[in-house]
């Protein structure tokens, strides 16, 4: 897990073969305008979730994990009050992991609550259950998803 300010996005871009490509997006399209949903960056390799919304509360978020996609959680307006746990030490699973959305849900409570204001992302690995959209405010975030194992290189 890392977390971090947009002004030093560029610091990780050698961590995957897919971060520059990711980080170039961000530096070059209108996230503010894009309307909430999916939109296609490189095929299902890179793509980005636009979230708009009143947060939920630290009680209703669930810790979430993935295996296919790394997210990259990109904080545009608001603060998100991110939950994080090592997945390892997740014991309370809610349901199997589904393959068809790449997520698994947990009880667990999360180990360290991240307080992410505007111009500041965390990115969160397979290894780390997480949780978003945390707020008691109007939140816009962007969440892009990024394939642990490109099929397109970008």
């Amino acid at each position: 897990m890392i977390i971090d300010t947009i002004d030093n996005i560029q610091r990780y871009a050698a961590i995957h073969p897919s971060f520059p490509h990711v980080f170039e997006y961000i530096k070059t399209a209108n996230l503010l305008t894009l309307a909430n949903g999916k939109h296609a960056i490189l095929n299902d390799d890179i793509f980005v979730l636009i979230q708009r919304g009143v947060g939920q509360t630290k009680a209703d978020a669930k810790l979430e994990c993935h295996r296919k996609y790394i997210d990259i959680q990109l904080v545009l307006d608001g603060t998100d009050e991110m939950g994080w746990r090592p997945l390892a030490d997740c014991q309370q699973a809610i349901d199997s992991f589904n393959t068809a959305n790449d997520v698994q849900f947990f009880e667990d409570a999360p180990l360290n609550w991240l307080s992410t204001p505007s111009n500041k992302f965390c990115i969160f690995f397979p290894e780390d259950a997480h949780s978003g959209m945390v707020s008691e405010h109007h939140l816009h975030k962007a969440v892009f998803k990024v394939a642990v194992n490109p099929i397109n290189q970008p």
